[in-house]
């Protein structure tokens, strides 16, 4: 098999494990109108998701890439930027709460959105620009362990806000084709990646992720499931939990 073919074989297993990640969300959305429980369990999930990939993965990396290129300063640039992108979308959030013309449900999702399909695309062009079998293999199997998660959390967040059935299933589809799409582009944009300046932008981009994914899983979830009862409080703690945990073993183990 060459490598060329491998990509291709990579990418759509990858497409493939993003969209099948939401057949069960979005048949229960499409067979019932009344999906409370399951929905908000499948959220307090996708909160752990979008935690452990924040704290274990994207901060991570972009402070590891700050490190690199400015050793030198001992300044918390990447925790600088997590903090501006939690900010940002809590400043959305009240400046909808003070204006009757801008409302959160046109407004976090889509930035959520964008976050990850960004994200997204910016692995697949990593894997895609990997000369060797092996260093190719190892970015595949960290990508697609989270893919699906990640593509749940989205689908759960979309649901959260009353998105149609077409609606979710475009945006769905058109996070699914980032990855396999960045894998496509990758051997155009190997200078660029490799160079400083597209690594300090794809850090950039990944601290400033981690602090919206940290508000999404944090005040957001929050706000949403402030008045469940004590049992199914625990219930949902219990979920966000599994999904933290399951970043955080998807890290150990890639």
């Amino acid at each position: 098999m060459t490598l060329v073919t491998y990509k291709i074989l990579a990418a759509l297993l990858i497409f493939a494990s993003s969209l099948i990640a939401v057949i069960y969300p979005l048949k229960l959305k499409r067979t019932t109108t009344h999906y409370g429980e399951p929905l908000e369990l499948g959220e307090a999930f996708a909160s752990g998701i979008f935690l452990g990939v924040a704290f274990f993965h994207m901060l991570p990396e972009a402070r590891l890439t700050f490190q690199q290129f400015f050793g030198h300063s001992h300044y918390p640039v990447a925790e600088l930027i997590c903090v501006s992108g939690f900010i940002f979308l809590l400043f959305l959030e009240r400046l909808s709460l003070a204006s009757p013309f801008i409302q959160p449900q046109t407004a976090i999702p889509y930035i959520l959105a964008i976050m990850l399909i960004i994200h997204s695309l910016i692995e697949g062009t990593a894997l895609g620009i990997n000369t060797t079998f092996s260093e190719a293999l190892m970015l595949f199997i960290a990508i697609i362990a989270h893919k699906g998660s990640a593509s749940f959390a989205l689908c759960v967040t979309l649901m959260r806000y009353h998105f149609s059935f077409r609606h979710i299933l475009f945006v769905m589809t058109f996070f699914s084709l980032m990855t396999p799409l960045g894998i496509g582009l990758g051997t155009g944009a190997t200078f660029f990646l490799h160079s400083e300046t597209g690594q300090i932008v794809a850090a950039v981009f990944n601290a400033f992720a981690a602090g919206t994914f940290f508000y999404m899983s944090t005040l957001h979830h929050v706000q949403f499931h402030k008045r469940a009862h004590e049992a199914q409080g625990m219930l949902e703690f219990f979920c966000l939990l599994v999904g933290l945990v399951l970043m955080g073993v998807i890290v150990a183990w890639v």
